[in-house]
């Protein structure tokens, strides 16, 4: 796996993810969409984590600087 996700990038998705949690905890999202919100903020912070975005490929989007 060759990293794709650039720092800005890696910045909004955990944004995302933590507002999308501090939500649900909130009751301000809940049930099954409250659900698929948190899974997906999941996938944010792991993605970030890991710097790597499978669904990047197909669309040849590289949002990491070069070296």
């Amino acid at each position: 796996m060759k990293k794709n996700i650039g720092t800005i990038d890696i910045v909004i998705r955990l944004v995302i993810a933590a507002l999308i949690a501090i939500l649900f905890y909130m009751g301000t999202i809940s049930g099954v969409l409250g659900i698929i919100l948190l899974i997906l903020a999941g996938v944010f912070v792991l993605t970030s984590i890991i710097g790597f975005c499978p669904l990047y490929i197909p669309f040849k989007i590289n949002t990491r600087k070069k070296d």
